[in-house]
């Protein structure tokens, strides 16, 4: 590498070190090119490792250990109340977060990526200019890789401090407010709302909608909204944050909207409310580089934007917010630049709700069918028919697929309940792969286990179910054909 002021050459410029960059740089070194990945922060992973993902569903597996143990206790087996060290839990995240930092800065040194620390802008269509950077002020690319990410949006006109917190700021998990107010409803809101809730806090959530994760088909949430109901202090829907007036430790909340809740005093404010893309600093006018009106780069299926030598993904290019999704697109960004024929062609990508019980989908939901208009045929398999979910104590869950009611080719499917999160993958697969129902019913799914309420669900679309009666007449029990 040529140190300060004088330029640094690549093949491949990869900006940002989260899931998507260091998955497209990692596949670009692989491919044997030329790689230097540029990141504003001194670890690799991102918000989802570092500040996300990962130490949120560290948090959470501590949650539903707690709940596990409170479930037994109805079965004859009692552990007693947990005993919460704080620090002790703090430490732990910390560790999990280390071992897997760790892991990617061995990989990016094995694979030769160079890594410079530094806030790039583009200052032409083959330059970045590095702010903030030691060794390196800038640096000339043949190819470029956008991967900057999002960033959580803030309350108007408030910044986020310790009490009116982000999800980053929330995993510190500075104390255990005794009042703590999410506001925002989706997944976000609920998971750190678990955690904090498990951990003593009496946590009140407004939703401005009608409902829990509007953008997750109704009857997936049900059972995670009864739930709610007894973990949560409060729950507000339809209701709107009017004023909020922090003060120096405490938080005055003013409400409007159905029942009579209307003002009330919390320790401290989780703000959930969405993100936004991490573009507006980065000179893209500077490279004739587009974004649309919410600051999202315009791509191609190759990730390719209005400049040829630069692809952008994950949130910075908006679509689904997921690291899986930005992976995937890394990858097929390092593949186009090497020349290989290669472009983003995904007709299920998984999302998953880490709260207890779990949400879980792909392809196809019943809310874009009826958004497009277009028929088709749902069927679902409740688990209290399923020997494994009785065995477990989870029988509020029910896994659902969707089909095409004319070549019964498998759209999407839905799951709610224990382990939706591993279970989900063989949705994806059926989906991609173009399973028919009946592919999914004949296949034999070993007994007791939760995955066999696919193959059953597939079953009672196809008229017949071991474990559940089958409706009298053209359709199966649980199953009904919409649009």
């Amino acid at each position: 590498m040529v140190m300060g002021d004088l330029p640094v050459e690549a093949d491949v410029l990869v900006i940002g070190g989260g899931p998507g960059g260091y998955a497209a740089a990692f596949h670009a070194a692989d491919l044997g090119l030329d790689v230097t990945l540029v990141t504003d922060e001194s670890q690799l992973g991102g918000v989802c490792l570092l500040r996300g993902c990962i130490p949120s569903k560290t948090l959470l597996s501590l949650a539903e250990v707690m709940a596990t143990a409170r479930t037994a206790a109805t079965h004859g087996l009692r552990f007693g109340e947990p005993d919460i060290d704080l620090a002790a839990i703090r430490e732990w995240k910390e560790e999990v977060i280390a071992q897997l930092v760790e892991g990617l800065d061995h990989l990016c040194t094995r694979r030769g990526v160079r890594r410079v620390q530094g806030q790039a802008t583009l200052g032409a269509v083959d330059t970045v200019h590095l702010h903030h950077s030691r060794d390196v002020q800038t640096i000339t690319f043949k190819h470029a890789i956008i991967a900057t990410g999002s960033r959580p949006i803030p309350w108007p006109d408030m910044a986020f401090t310790d009490r009116m917190m982000d999800a980053g700021r929330a995993l510190e998990l500075v104390d255990i407010p005794k009042r703590l107010l999410i506001i925002g409803g989706g997944y976000i809101g609920l998971e750190m709302g678990q955690v904090y809730a498990a951990l003593g806090s009496q946590v009140t959530l407004v939703e401005i909608t009608d409902r829990l994760l509007p953008a997750v088909d109704a009857d997936l949430v049900k059972p995670l909204a009864r739930r709610m109901q007894d973990v949560f202090a409060g729950i507000h829907l339809e209701t709107k944050v009017t004023i909020l007036k922090p003060e120096d430790t405490l938080v005055h909340a003013t409400f409007a909207g159905a029942g009579d809740f209307s003002e009330a005093t919390y320790d401290r404010v989780l703000v959930a409310i969405g993100r936004r893309p991490n573009t507006d600093k980065l000179g893209l006018k500077n490279a004739a580089v587009e974004v649309d009106e919410h600051g999202y780069v315009v791509v191609d299926a190759q990730r390719r934007t209005t400049n040829e030598r630069i692809f952008a993904i994950g949130d910075a290019a908006g679509g689904s917010l997921l690291a899986h999704k930005a992976m995937y697109e890394g990858r097929i960004a390092a593949e186009v630049i090497a020349g290989r024929r290669a472009a983003c062609d995904v007709r299920a990508i998984p999302a998953v709700v880490y709260t207890e019980p779990q949400i879980a989908w792909c392809g196809l939901t019943e809310q874009e069918a009826q958004a497009q208009q277009r028929q088709v045929t749902v069927a679902r398999f409740p688990w209290q028919a399923s020997g494994r979910a009785v065995s477990m104590g989870a029988t509020e869950g029910f896994t659902k697929i969707i089909v095409d009611p004319d070549s019964q080719r498998v759209l999407g499917m839905g799951i709610v309940g224990r382990d939706a999160e591993a279970l989900i993958a063989e949705g994806v697969l059926a989906v991609e792969m173009g399973a028919l129902a009946q592919d999914m019913a004949l296949l034999l799914h070993p007994h007791p286990t939760l995955s066999e309420t696919m193959g059953e669900a597939a079953q009672a679309l196809l008229g017949s179910a071991t474990h559940i009666m089958p409706r009298q007449g053209k359709t199966a029990s649980g199953c009904r054909t919409m649009g």
